[in-house]
């Protein structure tokens, strides 16, 4: 069953000097500042395109491979992802680094390695972004 999730942006006057808001509406759960400012600068209390992407792409991916590690018989203890969107004015998105640290009972740092590329490879987010260059940093705790 498809499912269809819905975020809402009003903005006002121009890019460079006017300001926004994101409403995450499916869920309710907040409506968030922006600007140009916060997205080329410092963040300074509001959010961005971009620190959107990387909230969904940690996410993504780390249900992405969680999943697969509890297919193969080793449900992680923990999976912590952190995603770097890098924004380049002028340029756009020029790259996202995902960073993730397992605790997976029974693996080997280069098992949970090759899940964990799969993953990066695989989760409906980074499917999403095939035009920006993904790189992937892991670390293992057995």
């Amino acid at each position: 069953m498809a499912t269809t999730r819905t975020a809402k942006a009003h903005w006002e006057g121009s890019l460079m000097e006017g300001a926004g808001q994101v409403a995450l509406t499916s869920s309710g759960i907040g409506t968030y500042d922006v600007s140009w400012a916060s997205r080329a600068n410092e963040a300074n209390g509001k959010t961005s395109p971009e620190e959107l992407i990387a909230a969904a792409h940690s996410t993504c991916f780390s249900m992405a491979l969680s999943h697969a590690l509890a297919g193969a018989g080793h449900a992680p203890e923990s999976i912590d992802t952190t995603a770097d969107v890098t924004f380049q004015p002028g340029e756009g998105i020029t790259g996202i680094v995902l960073s993730v640290n397992g605790k997976v009972p029974g693996l080997t740092a280069e098992q949970f390695a090759e899940f964990a590329e799969d993953a990066k490879k695989n989760c409906p987010v980074s499917q999403a972004l095939t035009g920006t260059t993904i790189t992937l940093d892991v670390t293992f705790a057995a």
